[in-house]
């Protein structure tokens, strides 16, 4: 009795085991095609929720599904209206395994036959270049989930006469409500749904519970995949958050509605049009779980605009604007994160300029020191979120994150010039660097309104190569005049720096903006020439 106990239990972790495996394998052959079906197939809530069953079915993980959606929120690419219904169809996604342990783990027995496949897909993993590698690890996570099935079944047989329905609470509502608390502890301890719904199949197998009984702890497994999901996104973004928590009350609703099911469908299978559930409990366990799922979503799509007002009114935006979104959620997933990450720089950057281009039409209105600390906080938080993104070495991903830590020194160094306040104001009220000054300023208000950053990148470097010339031309001019005592000397330092300021400043703006340009359209910053003539700061 021991030993098969401990049989089980190693089964069921063997089966936690072959479903990571199976999960990171897939979703990294899944790729950018997991990101692009998100991206373009949520134009209405139906579309969303087909596409997040079709993608969670992909990559069997819910939770990937979920953090792609989040980043797209964040990075603004969707509305969480729109993300939404991909919450609410990864749900259908997840009970696509059920139907594979059904059906292949508990009508064949695959253990022994899947042994070489585990070895293949090992043997791939370790020495096959991408995407076979990944390929490998999916095959080797397949075979280890069914390994850990077969021994999940054998050692159930042990507790056959043992463990009875008797064992369970009563089927009575009080009993059936404890069995969907037992199921959603269960979930919660094991962190995955999908394993509370192999141990439920094996234990209605070997008759340790009754049909109902089981139903009912797959209810509750189905709730609590979403305790988990919620402790993830404490302490995240209001993206993060926003769906954790409409993922919460989404399957509480769901929930909800699956246990009234139970008494029509018990009365049903005693019905002698039910003999074949009761026949076959395990596939009507199955089906039981996709069937509740499938009406949890279609109870809910009609009413997505409402839904996503009650969650928009229950979770608040909250934090600056520019970083409300960099949810530590994210960082599982460094294409979300990244994207996410950019949409928070642009508004830190469209922040700053905007209160220097500001500053530059109306020296007279400084910049307040509150604005200045809030983005450099803002600055700061969205480098460290950045900096805990883990990408790979000569990706795409990780030249955009080393792109953004460029940025983000930029924008410190551009801070600093915006309180530099009587430089500011002689670069717009002294006649000789009036023109230039007005120019700079309209560019940088001009970037919060503009979609094409390649096109605002070329006019940054236009006006950067204008202003370094035209600084070595005034630094000359002016201190000929001195020298001719055309000027009085006491503001010659003053003009200078002024001069410098602009350049400087004009420099920043343009690096800036083809950093963001490089991140957009995946290639790479252009080259800085005259890099060694530019001074340092």
């Amino acid at each position: 009795m021991q030993a098969e106990s401990v049989q089980a239990l190693g089964g069921l972790g063997l089966f936690l085991v072959g479903m990571h495996m199976l999960t990171e394998g897939l979703r990294g052959l899944a790729g950018e095609r997991l990101r692009s079906i998100l991206q373009k197939s949520t134009d209405t809530p139906l579309k969303g929720a087909t596409a997040g069953a079709l993608t969670t079915a992909m990559v069997q993980s819910s939770s990937a599904t979920t953090v792609a959606t989040v980043g797209f929120v964040a990075a603004g690419l969707m509305t969480f209206q729109q993300a939404l219904g991909v919450v609410f169809g990864a749900n259908i996604g997840t009970t696509i395994t059920g139907w594979l342990v059904a059906i292949v783990g508990f009508k064949l027995d695959l253990g022994l036959v899947l042994m070489p496949v585990v070895l293949g897909g090992a043997l791939l993993q370790l020495f096959a270049p991408n995407p076979w590698k990944q390929a490998g690890w999916a095959l080797a996570g397949f075979g280890v989930l069914f390994i850990g099935i077969d021994a999940l079944k054998d050692g159930m047989v042990a507790f056959r006469g043992i463990v009875t329905p008797d064992s369970f609470p009563a089927d009575t509502l009080a009993g059936r409500l404890k069995l969907v608390v037992l199921g959603a502890v269960l979930t919660v301890i094991t962190q995955s749904s999908s394993a509370g719904v192999a141990s439920a199949l094996a234990a209605l197998a070997v008759g340790a519970i009754t049909f109902p009984q089981a139903a009912a702890l797959v209810i509750g497994m189905n709730v609590g995949t979403t305790f988990t999901a919620m402790i993830a996104t404490l302490g995240g973004g209001t993206a993060s958050r926003r769906t954790g928590v409409s993922h919460l009350i989404f399957n509480l609703l769901t929930g909800c509605m699956a246990f009234a099911l139970l008494w029509p469908i018990g009365w049903a299978m005693q019905r002698p049009w039910g003999v074949a559930m009761a026949a076959d409990p395990q596939m009507a366990l199955v089906a039981f779980h996709t069937f509740f799922n499938f009406l949890g979503v279609a109870a809910v799509l009609g009413v997505t605009s409402q839904f996503s007002r009650l969650i928009i009114w229950i979770v608040p935006d909250r934090g600056t604007p520019m970083t409300r979104n960099l949810g530590r959620q994210l960082l599982t997933d460094p294409a979300a994160a990244l994207d996410a990450a950019n949409a928070a720089t642009h508004r830190i950057t469209a922040e700053l300029m905007t209160h220097l281009g500001r500053n530059l039409k109306q020296p007279g209105v400084e910049i307040r020191s509150d604005v200045l600390t809030e983005i450099s906080a803002a600055t700061r938080e969205a480098q460290s979120f950045v900096q805990a993104i883990s990408t790979e070495n000569g990706t795409a991903e990780q030249d955009n994150q080393q792109a953004l830590i460029h940025i983000f020194d930029h924008l410190d160094r551009l801070r600093h010039r915006a309180m530099q306040r009587e430089r500011i104001a002689t670069a717009v009220q002294e006649a000789s660097l009036q023109d230039r000054g007005l120019k700079l300023g309209a560019l940088m208000r001009s970037f919060a309104q503009e979609e094409d950053i390649s096109r605002f990148a070329s006019e940054a470097n236009a006006l950067r190569r204008d202003f370094r010339d035209f600084r070595e031309r005034y630094r000359a001019e002016q201190i000929r005049l001195v020298a001719s005592h055309s000027r009085e000397p006491q503001n010659l330092t003053l003009l200078l720096d002024s001069a410098r300021w602009l350049q400087r400043s004009a420099y920043h703006v343009w690096r800036i903006a083809d950093l963001l340009r490089a991140i957009e359209t995946e290639q790479q910053p252009r080259s800085v020439d005259d890099l060694l003539a530019e001074e340092n700061d």
